[in-house]
């Protein structure tokens, strides 16, 4: 059941990148030179990470295909060295990863 309420949230947060990502249009100029949208939509990728590190082992143990280390040690350098994050890099994480993610953790959640 805990399982299910993180994966939810996970759910969520993904989902609210995607909605920020709808308000830059999908543009990486627009959300380079918009750092409240690179804000918010790093603080919803913190907030994965801190959940997947919130999952049981039995859960990440069943669905290895899903990097979840990968995930909170992407929290945890964003948390951390603030100041050396690469934007190119965040945006390929909003447009390739998390979209990805999000497909993944509910089809994990049909399981429960």
């Amino acid at each position: 059941m805990r399982d299910r309420l993180i994966l939810q949230k996970i759910v969520l947060y993904c989902q609210r990148v995607a909605d920020n990502l709808e308000r830059c249009h999908h543009d990486f100029s627009a959300f380079e030179q918009d750092y409240l949208f690179q804000d918010a939509c790093c603080m919803c990728v913190v907030q994965i990470g801190e959940l997947v590190s919130q999952l049981s082992d039995e859960t990440k143990a069943q669905n290895k295909a899903i990097p979840w280390r990968i995930i909170k040690d992407t929290r945890n350098f964003y948390v951390h060295a603030y100041g050396a994050i690469d934007i190119p890099s965040v945006w390929d994480t909003l447009i390739n990863d998390i979209p990805a993610l999000k497909i993944a953790c509910e089809a994990i959640l049909t399981q429960f």
